[in-house]
């Protein structure tokens, strides 16, 4: 909104924090309604000579944007205002609530001059728009940071994901939100393995202010490791980055859905919420694991690492891809009638539970001399940038857009400030500190703890609170605890007991079965050995080399567009 005009926000009818305006029904000039705008909500109201009319009050939480635009007839002096909601509303044909859309649109006729009539229209856009922008819905105690206002979106999508339909559930249900947000997007179909990997590791990040993926968790798995094999990865780490489910599992979008306290959602409700939250553009932090292999390869996790039935599921499931996130059932009865057990060795750096605040309140800030974050710099590169010129050109010089991406905001609006970082490691990851894993060729410390057992049907290493759309693994499970949730399961288990675990497992209660087998542990790392000498370990559901692998989890590394 430029200075010269008057802000309608302010322009309340001679009432403060109300905005007022009568308006026709967009098909029916003889219908009138009565519009209110307050910071919170639009109010419609019928006027009618008639008792009991008719209020309906939208919440600006579920508005995702508001456009002016003339009517199609151009003889039509009017012009129009149309303001899209997706409130949760009960379901058609099945119990509870979802999102849908809800699309209101006025017909502004107050004089015979259609540019005043627009104008008047866009008017009422803007003051929609910019109310329903400070109306996210936000958690309490959850600090955010928002994308950048108009912001730029890269969209990934991947046309071979789940049963091949992510480019038509792309076109059919998300194109259209980001257009009544007023998103700009370009889209990127990627056209074989690793396509994602390689474009965002030599892209020019500056030009983006979110990355999208539209597929299954996969595809996010490239990205991230994409960023981090940057010579700038910790800058570009940083870049917010969304998740739209369009893959078999589904698992960061519906962990994603979970975490904004939404009641649960499956297939297009789930894409619907998840695209509603990147229309709204809160962003919060999120942990990575990194991943050690014995051919020294490093991978970086956001979501799991997988040995024995469940990753014998995943994989072998994919045979069964053509039928969508049903394979992962049909992949576990096969499994089940023959069911294996594996041969390692299991260790673990646990989890040393701190006192909980009080709810509402912000965990302090420590000095370096108090470190927080594991290192990657015993591995990565991380240098100091000198002090430069602006005209000074320097590979290492992250001082870009790039920094300016987002606001940092917490749940009651207050601002955040940050200072920039001296050098690569500060912001995030300090030089100082250590490494927790040691070399694969060493014994673990001290400190850790050793598993006396060395028959598994499976051991599961997850960040996230969901392993799929209808696994609901980790109930306590946040984006960025700084916690690997470490279950196993050990030899003598009956197959109908690990099926009774999976069943519960669909609505968070297998903690609850009081299974002896079942072994859960919060960490911060981890090692695991196989004996057995077939077998297979998956990242992020995508097979590794089988051997020797450790891990490491890094609090708040990325950034993820959540709500």
């Amino acid at each position: 909104m430029e200075n010269s005009e008057p802000d309608p926000s302010r322009q309340r009818n001679g009432v403060v924090g109300v905005l007022y305006g009568e308006f026709t029904d967009a098909l029916n000039d003889r219908v009138r309604y009565s519009v209110s705008l307050t910071e919170s909500a639009l109010t419609v109201q019928r006027i009618s000579s008639s008792p009991g009319r008719t209020k309906v009050v939208f919440n600006l939480t579920d508005c995702v944007g508001c456009r002016a635009h003339r009517g199609p007839d151009g003889a039509d002096v009017g012009a129009y205002f149309t303001a899209y909601f997706y409130p949760f509303k009960r379901r058609w044909m099945s119990a509870g609530v979802a999102r849908q859309k809800v699309e209101q649109c006025f017909r502004v006729a107050l004089v015979q001059d259609p540019l005043a009539n627009l104008q008047e229209a866009e008017r009422w856009a803007r003051a929609i728009r910019d109310a329903s922008v400070l109306q996210a819905p936000r958690r309490d105690g959850v600090v955010y940071a928002e994308v950048r206002r108009p912001c730029r979106v890269m969209i990934l999508v991947n046309p071979q994901s789940g049963r091949g339909q992510a480019l038509q559930l792309f076109t059919g249900h998300v194109q259209g939100m980001l257009t009544e947000a007023a998103v700009p997007y370009t889209l990127v179909i990627t056209e074989h393995q690793n396509h994602a990997r390689e474009l965002v590791r030599k892209a020019d990040l500056s030009q983006w202010d979110a990355l999208v993926i539209m597929s299954g968790d996969g595809l996010l798995f490239e990205v991230i490791n994409g960023l981090m094999e940057r010579e700038d990865w910790q800058e570009a780490i940083q870049t917010p980055l969304g998740i739209l489910p369009g893959g078999s599992g589904n698992a960061l979008a519906a962990s994603v859905h979970h975490y904004s306290q939404s009641p649960p959602a499956w297939n297009e409700e789930l894409l619907l919420s998840c695209g509603f939250m990147l229309c709204k553009g809160l962003v919060g932090s999120m942990d990575l694991v990194s991943i050690h292999l014995a051919s020294r390869q490093r991978l970086f996790s956001f979501l799991s690492l997988a040995w024995g039935f469940v990753a014998d599921v995943d994989m072998e499931s994919e045979k069964y891809r053509h039928v969508g996130a049903i394979r992962f059932l049909m992949g576990t009865l096969v499994r089940l009638a023959s069911l294996r057990v594996y041969q390692g060795r299991l260790a673990y750096l646990p989890v040393i539970e701190e006192p909980k605040l009080p709810k509402g309140s912000i965990k302090a800030h420590h000095p370096p001399s108090t470190p927080q974050h594991p290192s990657l710099c015993s591995s990565l590169p991380c240098r100091l940038i000198p002090n430069t010129s602006p005209n000074q050109n320097s590979r290492h010089n992250h001082n870009s857009t790039n920094s300016n991406r987002y606001t940092i905001t917490n749940s009651s609006n207050n601002a955040i400030t940050t200072k920039r970082p001296e050098t690569q490691c500060e912001s995030k990851i300090r030089p100082q500190e250590e490494s927790l894993l040691p070399g694969l060729d060493q014994p673990v410390p001290e400190s850790w703890t050793v598993v006396r057992e060395e028959d598994f049907v499976l051991v599961l290493a997850i960040y996230q609170s969901h392993l799929a759309e209808d696994l609901w693994t980790v109930p306590g499970a946040m984006a960025d605890d700084g916690v690997i949730h470490l279950f196993y399961v050990t030899a003598g288990i009956s197959r109908p007991a690990l099926l009774r675990l999976f069943l519960a497992m669909e609505k968070g209660g297998h903690l609850a079965c009081g299974c002896p087998h079942l072994v859960y542990e919060k960490v911060k790392a981890l090692r695991l050995e196989p004996i057995s000498p077939q077998g297979m370990i998956t990242v992020d559901g995508e097979m590794v080399e089988y051997g020797p692998v450790q891990a490491q989890i890094h609090p708040g590394l990325a950034r993820l567009i959540c709500g």
